[in-house]
């Protein structure tokens, strides 16, 4: 049985017959062992016809000296992954740290295991890589990724990367984009349930850009692959309608921008549904949150849109202080939208400006039919940026640890502040700063504005 219950194949008989045939071959064209054994002294005398530099001829090795095989403390360790098996701690997670303690919310560099003992470090080998947590003490699982997940020889497009990174600069803004798998799924060998799509549609001043990401449901089999579903349509619906929307965008044709997106938002999860039920799997599990972010490449439009279904956050960095966006359940009624300009409207002290929904009916959607609606409520938010704002959207593998560990958000506030956005290595390094209590995958998605 293969690892989805399906029966093995037999390979037909022409395919054994030419696997055979490798291997006959080969014992054949073996001439065995020599009749007498050849002495430390002839085998010298044979290296000898080959010319090479005398640095590269290693010393021979004692012949009463075998090499040793590797101790119980350096041989690595296969985690259970198997389903219904409870996933044991990793080694010495219990285990009290023994550097000095330091206070609580700093951030502490935590460096890699060493290495198993034998050959020293060169003189000129790079220190050891660190990896930054925040919070009273160390998180339980190693800071690395430990073990992959299963493979299916049949299905190998279907394996997802432990990490992903990518990044782009369009007008005014500077747009860096990561997702990576979280601690316990490094450690159990499970796929990372949260996808990540970055995409530009269209080209010059009237180009639009989208940041799709989306988590699939906890604990269900098959995850990953609606999470990328999700994303794969969303994308389609945003680039058949790119230059509509990126026209809306720039107008500040608010009423259309939310109508049209809701219902983009609607179908796309629609069509993951009817996959789902066209597989014979149950729609409540088959499922995913989508947030989406869309900046125009135009500079003189400074104009970011959020939408999506689902948890997680859309945060603001702004003269250092962290502020949440994210839209609310009741915002959907008579909130003010921060940061849209549609007339009439109202300054507000940080220059902002404010457009109130009255609950007026939105006309058809310019962009596409509608379809069933969610279960989650849509949300929508756009903002216009000031020079310095740095605009943060994620999935809640990094939106909890933010609200919940105040630490994390002075890490990134401080790590943020220069003027010059960081490269991919640096944004990566950040966006994994690590919180005790906190082992879902991330994803996060930052603009810089120039």
């Amino acid at each position: 049985m293969s690892q989805q219950g399906e029966k093995p194949t037999r390979r037909p008989a022409q395919e054994d017959d030419w696997w055979g045939q490798l291997y006959e071959d080969a014992a054949a064209g073996d001439t065995g062992p020599a009749a007498t054994a050849d002495t430390l002294d002839d085998r010298f005398a044979s290296a000898g016809a080959v010319a090479a530099p005398p640095d590269t001829i290693p010393p021979p090795r004692s012949p009463a000296t075998p090499p040793r095989p590797p101790t119980d403390a350096s041989r690595p360790t296969e985690p259970p992954t198997g389903p219904g098996t409870a996933a044991q701690e990793p080694p010495g997670a219990t285990q009290p740290d023994t550097a000095p303690p330091e206070p609580p919310g700093m951030v502490q560099p935590r460096t890699t295991a060493p290495g198993p003992p034998g050959p020293a470090p060169r003189a000129d080998a790079p220190p050891p890589v660190s990896v930054v947590y925040v919070g009273e003490g160390p998180p339980t699982y190693e800071a690395e990724p430990t073990a992959l997940p299963v493979a299916d020889p049949d299905e190998l497009e279907d394996l997802v990367a432990d990490t992903v990174l990518d990044g782009a600069r369009y007008g005014s803004c500077t747009l860096r984009a990561a997702s990576m798998r979280g601690d316990s799924a490094r450690y159990r060998g499970e796929p990372r349930r949260d996808s990540l799509l970055t995409a530009r549609f269209g080209s010059g001043p009237g180009a639009l850009v989208l940041v799709a990401m989306a988590t699939g449901a906890r604990a269900t089999p098959g995850a990953h692959r609606a999470a990328a579903e999700a994303c794969d349509w969303i994308g389609r619906a945003v680039g058949l309608s790119h230059a509509r929307l990126a026209e809306d965008i720039r107008a500040g044709r608010r009423g259309d921008l939310k109508s049209g997106l809701h219902r983009l938002t609607d179908r796309s999860l629609g069509r993951l549904r009817a996959n789902a039920a066209e597989q014979g799997l149950d729609p409540a599990e088959y499922a995913a949150g989508l947030r989406c972010l869309l900046v125009p490449a135009d500079p003189a439009c400074r104009t970011r849109v959020f939408f999506g279904v689902g948890d997680g956050g859309l945060f603001r960095l702004r003269d250092g202080a962290w502020q949440d966006l994210e839209p609310g359940v009741g915002d959907q009624g008579g909130a003010p939208v921060v940061g849209y300009g549609s007339l009439p409207a109202a300054e507000t002290p940080d220059g902002d400006r404010l457009t109130m929904d009255l609950g007026i009916t939105t006309p058809p959607s310019p962009y596409e039919p509608a379809a069933e609606p969610p279960r989650d409520p849509f949300r929508f938010r756009a903002s216009v940026a000031r020079p310095g704002d740095t605009l943060l959207l994620c999935t809640a593998g990094l939106a909890e640890p933010l609200r919940g560990e105040p630490g994390l958000g002075r890490h990134l506030a401080r790590r943020w502040a220069e003027p010059e956005p960081p490269g991919l290595a640096a944004f990566l390094a950040d966006a994994q700063a690590r919180v005790k209590g906190y082992a879902d995958d991330r994803t996060a998605a930052a603009v810089w504005e120039a």
